[in-house]
């Protein structure tokens, strides 16, 4: 019974340890503050996207940065952890782009996100 209850426990254990080395190569690549500051601006997109949808529901079109801006329903403006923030609005949809302009930063990726919410990232 002893040496089940071992060879359970090692089993376990090296399942446990192959689980751990598949999930450190699942990690982005970059420094931990590239990826800190990658996640942030994923969110500060999604933000931006999410209001440009509500500001349409009430509106019946899309609004560049500077009419959310000037309607306090941007706040943090358009600039944020070394990237800047840009639109390209139509009738029927938008893209908000997040472009790294600090310097030290021109490496890292440019983000993006739709009116479907959708990140994408160049």
């Amino acid at each position: 019974m002893r040496v089940f209850g071992i060879l359970a426990v090692i089993i376990v254990l090296g399942a446990g340890f192959w689980f751990y080395q598949r999930s450190l190569e699942d990690l982005p690549e970059g420094s931990p503050q590239e990826q800190i500051d990658t996640v942030a601006i994923r969110q500060r997109l999604l933000t931006i996207a999410k209001t440009e949808q509500q500001y349409q529901a009430s509106n019946g079109k899309y609004a560049t940065l500077e009419q959310l801006a000037n309607e306090n329903l941007l706040p943090g403006g358009t600039e944020q952890r070394g990237y800047t923030f840009t639109a390209s609005i139509t009738a029927t949809g938008f893209t908000i782009t997040a472009t790294p302009t600090d310097e030290g930063k021109e490496e890292w990726p440019t983000l993006e996100v739709n009116e479907r919410l959708q990140v994408t990232e160049k």
